[in-house]
């Protein structure tokens, strides 16, 4: 695999459909003949290399689904699969081993954002023949993406190849795992660089990493290492200098229906999708199957021979432009949408949970906040939708979170409550609590503006209480995930297909996270 990827990188950057805009470079005439040694000479081609960098994004087994999202959603106290097969099934009721459908994907395209970063850099850093402004901007994104890739990597693996700099092809892929610990220290200061080189914004709205962007995956990282008083500088670093904020309505941070107006303040990184550049299966994993709804399918109100309740639903779906063609494969568990866990008055159920539709009874409850239903914008394979990676919301929880840690409620509230503040009318502000209480506080309220973000399961590992958390939380009766999960689950085993083509990846633990 990696030698592959490594022999593929520099095509990446003149074969891929690059979708963050480089019409200008491409009415210009190529060279003759273009190689890695020759290739960077203008801004116009090191911006081409780092958006091929960036296209990896989008691929499967990155941000779109299945990807990294299989980890990040399933195994949850929030979120699990609607189905007794395939690979979100495995994953959510922790049946998995080695041979996990999906996550080689993942495996693969993130080390092919590592190699492709790794040569770029190599390509740029330091080269003369490139403006000073042009150079530092391509660094520092190409910095960014190579940490967002290793925080992924490490995430879900812990110990993995750790490749820097150039090999030689067959030396990279006998790699075998490298301390999980000295690469995220690595990262953290390839950030803390990233930061200085990168822009606040850019001219025109699109999905390219700022410092700001930078900033927060610098302060992830921090938080995985429960790093309080840089956590806390990152975050203040985003919510006190940058151009973004929290919206005023909850809803409107996940309208995405008009394609050509999906971004807002509150955004700080996405990956950006067009119906017609490329498509996105992410939504249709939230979308239900208009086959599989409602629940009386049989049913013909009218009597005999009428409409069944089904092809009601489509109709009435029909007439605004509306259908359900998704898989439906990601749902709450019942805990979750039962909105009487959630607190009385809290504006965010209505937008995030959903067990009608027209009407209409569903069969499951699902995430309305991740759905879009719209035929003629986002069809089924074919979403528009952006995958937002990092929100400002999410910044001011870790703030709040860092803030408690480090000293207690006094200063966190304010975090919190910002968030709060749109989420309750009237205003339901936290005070009066001890440390304890209010850490507990920060973790519900994390769980329940950020649902179905990728943010949970994550959170739970991090806590502590993954297994506790997943063995007291009833699921669907196929997924029987409480008796399943155990400690090693808080990793996913290296993906099978790797090890057989690179057997040094079982050397530094022959148990392979636990699973041998």
């Amino acid at each position: 695999m990696m030698k592959n990827i490594y022999k593929l990188t520099f095509l990446l950057i003149i074969g891929t459909v690059v979708f963050y805009g480089c019409d200008d470079f491409l009415e210009e005439d190529l060279r003759d003949e273009v190689t890695p040694s020759n290739f960077f000479n203008t801004a116009d081609e090191a911006q081409l290399a780092v958006n091929g960098a960036y296209s990896i994004l989008g691929r499967q087994g990155m941000y779109n689904w299945p990807g990294i999202n299989d980890f990040y959603h399933y195994g949850s106290d929030i979120l699990e699969s609607s189905r007794n097969a395939g690979a979100t099934s495995d994953q959510s009721s922790y049946s998995y081993g080695e041979g996990v459908s999906d996550l080689n994907n993942v495996w693969e395209d993130c080390y092919e954002v590592v190699n492709a970063t790794v040569e770029f850099l190599t390509r740029i850093e330091g080269n003369e023949n490139l403006p000073e402004d042009a150079r530092n901007l391509a660094v520092g994104e190409l910095l960014f993406l190579r940490a967002l890739a290793y925080y992924h990597l490490t995430n879900i693996w812990g110990d993995v190849p750790y490749i820097r700099e150039l090999m030689n092809p067959i030396e990279a892929g006998e790699l075998g795992r490298f301390d999980e610990a000295q690469i995220k220290a690595d990262m953290k200061a390839d950030l803390e660089r990233a930061i200085a080189l990168l822009p606040e914004s850019y001219p025109e709205n699109v999905s390219r990493a700022t410092r700001y962007a930078a900033a927060t995956l610098k302060a992830k990282f921090h938080m995985l290492d429960e790093e309080w008083s840089q956590v806390k500088e990152e975050c203040d670093f985003v919510i006190n200098n940058s151009p973004h904020r929290l919206l005023d309505n909850f809803a409107d941070v996940f309208d995405q229906l008009d394609p050509d107006n999906a971004y807002n303040d509150e955004q700080l990184f996405l990956i950006d999708y067009k119906a017609d550049d490329r498509s996105s299966r992410f939504t249709s994993f939230f979308n239900p199957r208009i086959r599989d709804e409602p629940t009386r399918r049989g049913n013909r109100p009218g009597g005999p021979g009428t409409p069944r309740r089904f092809e009601l639903l489509q109709a009435a779906m029909a007439e605004l432009d509306q259908d359900m063609t998704g898989f439906g494969l990601a749902i709450p568990v019942q805990s979750f949408a039962d909105q009487a866990n959630w607190q009385d008055g809290d504006l965010r159920y209505d937008v995030t949970i959903t067990q009608q539709h027209l009407g209409f009874d569903l069969n499951f409850p699902y995430f309305k906040k991740s759905w879009n239903l719209d035929q003629l914008e986002s069809r089924r394979q074919n979403h528009h939708d952006n995958a937002v990676v990092f929100r400002l919301a999410d910044v001011y929880l870790m703030a709040a979170e860092a803030e408690n840690e480090l000293n207690g409620p006094g200063g966190a509230y304010s975090y919190i409550n910002a968030v709060r503040e749109r989420a309750f009318e009237p205003n339901r502000p936290y005070s009066g609590m001890n440390q304890n209480e209010l850490r507990m506080a920060i973790r519900d309220e994390r769980k329940f503006e950020l649902a179905a973000e990728g943010h949970r399961k994550l959170d739970l590992i991090r806590w502590g209480i993954l297994v506790e958390t997943v063995q007291n939380t009833e699921y669907l009766s196929f997924n029987n995930a409480a008796a399943n999960v155990q400690a090693r689950n808080v990793k996913y085993p290296v993906p099978q297909e790797q090890i057989i083509i690179n057997p040094n990846l079982l050397e530094s633990d022959p148990t392979n996270n636990g699973f041998r």
